[in-house]
This record gives structure tokens, C-alpha cells and sequence, in this order.
């Protein structure tokens, strides 16, 4: 078909959305189950089926409609959803069965599924100011931190009528396009927040318009690295897979002497190193993954932790004289701006005195919170963090280090979460230089679900969400291992 006749079909024919199992995912028949493959092995079994739906389920590998999905047969439902939690099949947007896709969407969230609702001829549309479209490989994706997918597209034309949404338009402006996408990419777009409505074409209030407060307080550059630094609302590899061992070798662990003569500064250094406490406590500073199940840190020691390292020690009020009067509150480690956003939240696995659970430190009134998250949660979040640790077993108690970001955005631009970033970089030498003072163990983990973390707050992920982890216990015999 000439793309001419491409056009005219699109601007004729409804679109239809079909379900198909991502490129690396494969559907294998076995005795009496049908076994889901990929990434070299075996991904779910969905056990027995009936025979009207095994053979709709092949239909998966070059696309089932969305339609037939949600239709009458409940066993196919469920089982295409349950595909699609685990992250196991991406969709395509086009005019027939056997047309070209003009859009193929790929999930981000483990619990994507593609909606739209009707929109009106009169409905005003732009883009997030968060949208992005970039080139990945050989492709131009179209994607924005508060979306739960990414679009690919595959029509460069869809790609540049989508351009013109930086500024407001009426969808009925946009059909008189020679190359308009379709009210149902709209819808879709408008749905994963990459487009949303606007109260009239000439609006300047654009940015308020798109969400609530806290979202105002972005920039670009800091949401899209929050959400693409951490895990939960992207499905990009994450963490030690030595994604470039093929191409380079590693950096030496030191780096290459400068020319030139050295002046050396070990005799200079020997007695300081012996004899100051605070480089005592640098020197047995280590990371601990196996805890002692026997004797769990207890809740007066937990309080003594807390006291040292994150506790509120003094208040005041700026005065005004250089910008808007602010309230502050002072904890043991320094925090740019004296901004201080950082909060902690305790995941309790074993703590004598203290019931397995999930806390708030106030760090104003020296007290833990108890917070109804769901035990499953609290579960999933200790496992997590043992996996990411790489430890024998699940810590003590995981302290997830959290940000409420608008505490630093609504003073600093363009660096307000790298400045975050270094806040959160101090607090964890803090707290692990007091774990260390006091003879406990503690261990920094890198990964974390800024999804998990809105599920078991309730607090939307751009409001409040975490920016690290740290495993803190009663460390096993033998584990003292220095500068590791």
C-alpha cells in the first residue's frame, strides 16, 4: 500500500489497539500448558487452557486486539493481563490487522494498561513540558517521566504533527493535518500524561495548568533523572550489568599518576591517623550484609542511632533581607541551603522492642510513626533490599532516605536534585559513621522503587519519594571487613 493510501485509510478508519508479546518474549505449547520464554528461559507457565483460547493466545506473536481482549471470554482476560503485569507484552496502534503500526507502545509500569476515554472535537491539547522524544538506536521514541509507557513511532509525519503540540490546539485544528494521527493516539497520549488539556488555545498559564503544585516545582532535567535513576517507572536495565564491559575495558581503581615530583605526605599523616578519633571511625568504616538474627539491634539503641545522626538539634526563622522569610530545622549533618528535606522511613524486619513494620522518623519530636503499609509491601521492600545488597539474608531494619523535593526546588534552579543527590550522599556517611561508633553494622544500597515507596505512603511520586537506602543491624561474627 502507497503511503498516500496509508494516509487516506488513517484519516478514514478507526485505529485499533492489538496486544502482542514483546520482541524477546515467546509462547511455547507443552503437554497441557502453555509456557511463556525469554531471556533464555522459562518466564510464567499459565497452566491448562482451553482450546478456544490457546489459539487465541498464538495470535499474541503478531497481535491481538484490545477488543477481543476485554470481550466476553473471561479466561483470556485474565490471562492477557497477567502478561502484561509482568511486563511481557507491548501494543501497536494501526488502522487494520494486517496494516503498519503507527505507534508502538511499550510499558514502563508493571501495572500499564493502555486506556482511553472519548475526547471532544473542541478539546484543547499540548504537550508536557516533561515529554521528550529522542532516538534510541534507529528509532525516535516519545516518552515523559509521568508516563506509564513510551511511545515509539514509527511514521516520521506522526512525529512532526505531534511537534506542533508544544503549542496549545484544538483537535478539530489538528484533523485538517494531511498527516493527523488519529483522536485515538491523542487519547492515549493524553492518558499517559504526555498531552494534556489546556482551557483554550492562546493559554499562558500552562505550566499550572498541567498539574498540581508540586509539580510546578520541576524542572525538565530533574524529574526525567529522579525517575530514570531509579527503579519503578522505567523498564530499562538497572544496576551492575557491566552494560559496556564489551566495548572498554574497566578504569583502574587508582587513578594514573600526574608527571611531575611527588611530594610525600605520609610522614606527615602517621600520628594524626592514630591518634584522632574521628579518623578512627573513618578507618572502620565498612559495609555489613549479614546481620545476626540471634541478637536484633534494640529499640533503645535504634533511638540512640537516630538521636545521633538525624535528630532535629535547633530551629529558627531567615529574617528576610535576601529573599522570602523561611522556617529551618537543623539536623547533625550539614544540607545545602540548610533546606533539610531529607526524611527517613524504617522498614523493621527484627528489632527488639519494636514490632515488625513500617515507620517515620520525626525527626522533630524524636519519635517513630507507624504507617499502614501492607505487610506484602513491607516484605517486598526488605527482600529488595537484600537482593540489591547481595546478602544472605534480609537486614535488620532498611532505612529508605527520602526527599520532599519541593523544600529545595522552591528556592534553587537547574541543580535543585543534584543538590538532593549530595544531601543524600552525606546523610548515608552519617549514618554510617555513627553505625560504626556505636558497633553496628550498616550497608548503602543504590537501588530503590520510587513506586513501592508511593504505594506504602500514599504520597504521589513527584511530592515525596526516595532518594536511597541503608541496611542497619547487628552485624555477625566475622563481618568486620574495613573499607569495603
Amino acid at each position: 500500500m502507497s503511503d498516500r493510501a496509508n494516509k487516506r485509510e488513517r484519516k478514514t478508519a478507526p485505529l485499533t489497539l492489538y496486544a502482542r508479546l514483546a520482541p524477546q518474549v515467546g509462547l511455547e505449547a507443552q503437554a497441557d500448558q502453555i509456557v511463556v520464554t525469554g531471556f533464555g528461559g522459562t518466564l510464567a507457565r499459565l497452566g491448562a487452557l482451553s482450546v478456544g483460547v490457546a489459539s487465541q493466545l498464538a495470535e499474541l506473536r503478531t497481535g491481538l486486539p484490545l477488543i477481543a481482549i476485554d470481550g466476553p471470554d473471561e479466561e483470556l482476560g485474565l490471562i492477557v493481563r497477567r502478561l502484561a503485569r509482568h511486563g511481557l507484552l507491548e501494543y501497536g496502534l494501526r488502522a487494520s490487522a494486517t496494516g503498519a503500526d503507527l505507534v508502538v507502545i511499550e510499558p514502563q509500569l508493571a501495572d500499564f494498561w493502555p486506556e482511553w476515554r472519548p475526547l471532544d472535537e473542541r478539546d484543547v491539547l499540548a504537550l508536557s513540558r516533561f515529554a521528550y522524544m529522542r532516538r534510541r538506536g534507529t528509532e525516535m521514541v516519545l516518552e515523559s517521566p509521568l508516563a506509564g509507557a513510551l511511545f515509539r513511532i514509527c511514521d516520521p509525519q506522526t512525529a512532526a504533527t505531534l511537534a506542533m503540540l508544544a503549542a496549545p490546539q484544538k483537535i478539530d485544528a489538528l484533523h485538517r493535518e494531511a498527516a493527523f494521527p488519529g483522536t485515538e493516539l491523542l487519547a492515549l497520549l493524553v492518558d499517559c500524561r504526555i498531552l494534556f488539556k489546556v482551557e483554550a488555545a492562546g493559554s499562558l498559564g500552562i505550566r499550572a495548568e498541567e498539574g498540581d503544585g508540586n509539580l510546578v516545582l520541576w524542572d525538565f532535567h530533574d524529574l526525567v533523572f529522579h525517575t530514570r535513576s531509579t527503579e519503578g517507572r522505567h523498564a530499562n536495565p538497572l544496576g551492575g550489568v557491566y552494560a559496556h564491559a564489551d566495548a572498554m575495558p574497566a578504569l583502574p581503581a587508582v587513578r594514573p599518576r600526574w608527571p611531575g615530583r611527588k611530594i610525600d605526605l605520609v610522614k606527615h599523616s602517621t600520628q594524626a591517623r592514630k591518634s584522632t578519633p574521628a579518623a578512627r571511625v573513618l578507618r572502620k568504616r565498612h559495609s555489613t550484609r549479614n546481620f545476626d538474627d540471634r541478637r536484633p539491634i534494640t529499640l533503645a539503641e535504634l533511638a540512640r542511632f537516630l538521636d545521633a545522626a538525624a535528630r532535629v538539634s535547633s530551629r529558627w526563622q531567615s529574617q528576610g533581607d535576601f529573599g522570602p522569610a523561611v522556617t529551618y530545622a537543623a539536623r547533625p549533618y550539614p544540607s545545602a541551603g540548610a533546606s533539610y528535606e531529607l526524611e527517613l522511613y524504617l522498614a523493621v524486619a527484627a528489632c527488639k522492642g519494636l514490632a515488625r513494620g513500617f515507620y517515620h522518623y520525626d525527626a522533630g519530636r524524636h519519635a517513630l510513626v507507624p504507617i499502614r503499609a501492607r505487610p506484602q509491601d513491607v516484605e517486598t521492600l526488605l527482600n529488595s533490599a537484600a537482593a540489591a545488597m547481595d546478602a544472605p539474608g534480609v537486614p535488620q531494619i532498611v532505612i529508605t532516605i527520602a526527599a520532599r523535593f519541593g523544600r529545595v526546588s522552591w528556592k534553587y534552579s537547574s541543580l535543585a536534585y543534584a543538590l538532593i543527590l549530595k544531601d543524600a550522599g552525606v546523610l548515608t556517611q552519617t549514618l554510617y559513621l555513627i553505625a560504626t561508633d556505636m558497633g553496628h553494622g550498616g550497608c548503602a544500597i543504590g537501588t530503590v522503587s520510587v513506586e513501592l515507596f508511593a504505594r506504602m505512603t500514599g504520597i504521589e511520586f513527584h511530592v515525596e519519594g526516595p532518594v536511597g537506602q541503608f541496611a542497619l543491624g547487628r552485624p555477625a561474627p566475622g563481618q568486620r571487613r574495613a573499607g569495603k
